[in-house]
C-alpha cells in the first residue's frame, strides 16, 4: 500500500470519526435544550396553578365578607330550606 493511500485512509477515518462525534455532541446539546423547555413549562404551569389557588382563596374570603353584609339566596343559611326544592 502506498504512502498516499495510507494517508487518504487515515484522513478519511479521522474525518468519519469526527463527524460521528460531532453529530452525537449536537444531539446531546439539543436534547438538553429541549428538556430545559420542558422544565420551563412545568415551572410555568405550577406557578399558574399556585396563582389560581391563591385567587380562589381570595375570592372565597371576599364572598364570605360580602355574604355577611348582604346575604344572597344562593347561599343556604343554617336551618333554612331552598324554596325551589321539592320533596
Amino acid at each position: 500500500m502506498s504512502r498516499a493511500a495510507k494517508a487518504t485512509l487515515a484522513a478519511s477515518i479521522v474525518v468519519s470519526g469526527l463527524t460521528v462525534w460531532g453529530v452525537h455532541f449536537m444531539q446531546v446539546k439539543e436534547r438538553e435544550s429541549m428538556y430545559k423547555g420542558v422544565e420551563r413549562d412545568e415551572a410555568r404551569q405550577a406557578e399558574k396553578k399556585r396563582q389560581r389557588a391563591l385567587d380562589l382563596e381570595i375570592n372565597k374570603q371576599k364572598e364570605a365578607e360580602y355574604q355577611k353584609l348582604q346575604p344572597t339566596a344562593g347561599v343556604a343559611k343554617a336551618g333554612a330550606t331552598d324554596p325551589n326544592q321539592t320533596t
